[in-house]
């Protein structure tokens, strides 16, 4: 439930150990989405996906950075289970956007 990561987050919020936790959440919310897109080739759990996506979205856009191996492993069962999904097809673009940039060291 994200609502016990949301309260950690909250305790979390003027400590130095916020940022290793949010990189921890983005990598439980990617092997999550990679799991479930695994299990569920159907798509049929399009709520809880979506619901994820968003998480993975906002986890991005503060954390910037994820672990390459998780990154591959997102792109690659997304794109072979979701390629025609609409939300994860925006949530794969804004990725790239960010995880891409000049700087980024991925």
């Amino acid at each position: 439930s994200w609502t016990v990561a949301d309260a950690i987050s909250r305790v979390l919020a003027n400590s130095e150990e916020l940022h290793s936790w949010r990189r921890r959440l983005l990598s439980a919310c990617i092997k999550g989405l990679i799991a479930m897109y695994n299990s569920s080739k159907d798509e049929s759990k399009q709520e809880v996906e979506r619901s994820m996506l968003l998480r993975l979205e906002q986890l991005l856009c503060v954390v910037e950075e994820v672990n390459p191996d998780d990154w591959y492993s997102f792109v690659k069962t997304g794109l072979k289970y979701r390629y025609r999904d609409e939300a994860f097809l925006k949530v794969l673009n804004i990725a790239i956007q960010l995880l891409y940039k000049e700087e980024s060291s991925l």
